[in-house]
């Protein structure tokens, strides 16, 4: 609905898409919403983006992801 601010790939198609990023004079489309990571998997004949659950005990009213990477060990 409000867009995504960036994606990592990561070698074996599972994609992470951050959204939600609000900024002065960016227009917000939810601007209550806090910010969410999304899944999709691109090796899927329909690939769909899934909201990841954020754990317990996190600040989820001013999460404002700005990017997103992964690290692969």
């Amino acid at each position: 609905e409000s867009g995504s601010e960036d994606i990592d790939i990561l070698p074996n198609g599972l994609a992470f898409i951050s959204s939600g990023l609000k900024y002065p004079g960016l227009k917000s489309f939810a601007p209550d919403k806090p910010g969410e990571i999304f899944l999709m998997d691109l090796n899927e004949d329909n690939p769909r983006a899934v909201e990841l659950r954020i754990s317990r005990g996190f600040d989820l009213a001013s999460f404002n992801p700005h990017g997103i990477s992964t690290y692969v060990d």
